[in-house]
């Protein structure tokens, strides 16, 4: 074979080469913004707590984030004046399409419905948290909202 073809077969082969590789990372881009358009776009569903010390007047807060830290420091998301709640006592957090409590090696620990948290454990509403003597009643349900007098009520 002549030089010519050889130099003509090896141009083409880089140029396919090349062409492929830039295709390829084209690919992968294209995926990675959809993929990050997916994530941006998706919600949390919102949580609702009626937080209750002793047997005070409960207190009603909904949240609509990822993540939720439970305890006496004033930086927390729920801070509690508590003596017997640790100052980070315990986590809610929004994963696998469930929340999830657990407990943040607390000295009293953390309750789920009177059993005490061993290991990350996952939430239903109706749920009762219990936090050293302040009691957390969950509700799950994103079309729904808590009276005042914490019965559920649908919205129009």
């Amino acid at each position: 074979m002549s030089a010519p073809i050889i130099l003509a077969l090896r141009l083409t082969m880089a140029f396919a080469l090349y062409g492929f590789l830039g295709w390829a990372i084209f690919v992968l881009w294209r995926d990675v913004q959809k993929q990050g358009a997916l994530l941006a776009n998706r919600r949390v569903p919102g949580i609702s707590l009626a937080i209750r010390f002793h047997d005070e007047t409960p207190v009603v807060k909904n949240f609509s984030q990822a993540e939720i830290v439970i305890g006496r420091d004033p930086g927390c998301d729920i801070a509690l004046a508590d003596d017997t709640v640790s100052t980070r006592h315990a986590q809610l957090t929004y994963h696998h399409g469930q929340w999830w409590l657990s407990d943040l090696t607390s000295t009293n620990g953390t309750a789920l419905n009177n059993i005490l948290l061993s290991m990350p454990t996952v939430l239903a509403s109706g749920d009762e948290i219990h936090c050293g003597g302040t009691r957390l009643s969950v509700n799950l349900s994103t079309d729904a909202f808590i009276s005042p007098t914490l019965k559920l009520e649908r919205k129009p």
